[in-house]
């Protein structure tokens, strides 16, 4: 399966990269704090080579030991994980769910660096979050340009061509899901292109699409909105870099259409996946686009800053986007995430990880209705906005996905095929 293949060579790819990152910053952690700095790195390097040495060669999961706030979480899901009814009792890297060992790697990275200060700050995937960013400078200049044309007459737009546009940046969002540095093992990801000219081209490659539910939903809460009630989208983001900033400009385009009123984006509370978005990487992105020296990306990048000074976008992280429980169980491990999301009209999931989470990462019938799959999981309506990167799949139509499937066998891993898939709630 994917799987085994993402355990065998992936992850260690990953964790190689991870090693030789902070080989290549021995300097600066020396320079920045002298020789607690080269320890701590040095510490560091043999915390994740033992670590890489556990997974290839099957070793058991073990608890997590440092005493960060999550940790007990961890590892009472690791009981978890050991006492279930059909499982192997002591789970080990390739006994056990893709999911919760992929999660807790990245978990362990992150304590490599957390329990050895003075580097315990440092992002190990910055630098590629960072390239990706750089990388697709051609298609962020496309995309700010063609949102800054659009805002000049938006306000003479009707309803059939503010749907077209809706429509066509929804598209926007969920293909720059393609660019996933965790994917490609931290390889070049970047979009080179106008993702705008290829749109046409992709449609073959939606395999279920909703997004006319999607504007029903917002030009009807936008009717029905009162004095006293604000229509809220929340976006619980995925990769950083072009991601990012296709789901920025269709954040933007919510407020500018009047179709929100709000924005809540959902970011990760530590680095993860590679290139999942922090704080700190949308905070870069937007003051990159802000000191750019190009006149669309610069008017993008201030004015999405204003919208933060204004409160009307409004960024947050949690730490249940970084554990590896899925959906089904936020109400219970996370009750006030679930609450705030209840308060919004619409939520948008990115990427392939959180339709994992979603669906509970299970090897479903291709025809499991989406709303089955959710396992009672209905905040509020929810979209999920995901290219194929990952062997789970629901809500199509009897015998679509295996028409697929004779042709391309590939085609659930290769991050070529799309969805955007609704689910109104209860």
């Amino acid at each position: 399966s994917f799987a085994y293949f993402t355990i065998k060579d992936r992850l260690p790819q990953i964790l190689t990269r991870v090693i030789d990152t902070l080989h290549r910053h021995k300097n600066e952690f020396f320079e920045e704090h002298g020789e607690k700095g080269v320890e701590a790195e040095k510490r560091a390097i043999s915390f994740l080579s033992k670590l890489r040495n556990e997974l290839q060669t099957d070793k058991p999961v073990t608890p997590l030991e440092d005493e960060l706030p999550d940790a007990v979480l961890w590892n009472q899901y690791l009981d978890y994980q050991r006492n279930l009814p059909n499982g192997n009792g002591e789970p080990s890297w390739f006994q056990s769910p893709w999911l919760y060992v992929e999660c807790y790697m990245y978990r362990r990275i992150h304590a490599a660096l957390a329990q050895n200060p003075p580097i315990d700050n440092f992002d190990v995937f910055k630098e590629g979050k960072a390239q990706n960013f750089f990388e697709s400078q051609e298609a962020v200049i496309a995309l700010c340009t063609y949102f800054q044309e659009l805002l000049k007459n938006i306000k003479d737009l009707h309803e059939k061509q503010l749907q077209e546009e809706l429509l066509k940046l929804l598209q926007v969002s969920l293909w720059g899901n393609k660019c996933d540095l965790s994917f490609s093992a931290g390889e070049d990801s970047s979009q080179k292109s106008s993702p705008l000219q290829s749109l046409e081209n992709m449609v073959p490659y939606l395999l279920v699409n909703d997004m006319e539910k999607v504007w029903s939903l917002l030009v009807n809460a936008k009717k029905n909105r009162t004095e006293r009630s604000n229509v809220r989208v929340d976006i619980i983001l995925d990769n950083a870099g072009f991601e990012l900033v296709s789901d920025l400009v269709l954040a933007d385009f919510l407020l500018s259409s009047k179709l929100a009123d709000e924005v809540y984006f959902h970011g990760k509370s530590i680095p993860w996946y590679v290139s999942d978005t922090t704080k700190h990487d949308f905070n870069w992105t937007i003051k990159q686009l802000g000191s750019a020296n190009h006149m669309w990306m610069s008017r993008c990048g201030i004015n999405w800053e204003g919208n933060l000074k204004k409160g009307v976008w409004v960024f947050r992280d949690h730490m249940f986007w970084t554990l590896p429980h899925d959906f089904s169980s936020m109400s219970e491990v996370a009750p006030d995430l679930y609450a705030e999301l209840q308060k919004s009209n619409l939520l948008l999931f990115k990427g392939d990880l959180n339709y994992r989470k979603l669906t509970g990462d299970r090897k479903w019938e291709y025809s499991v209705p989406f709303h089955q799959a959710l396992n009672k999981f209905h905040p509020a309506p929810l979209c999920s906005l995901r290219t194929l990167k990952s062997d789970t799949q629901v809500g199509l139509k009897p015998g679509q996905g295996e028409q697929i499937q004779a042709s391309e066998p590939e085609w659930m891993v290769s991050g070529k095929y799309g969805v955007v898939q609704f689910d109104a709630g209860l």
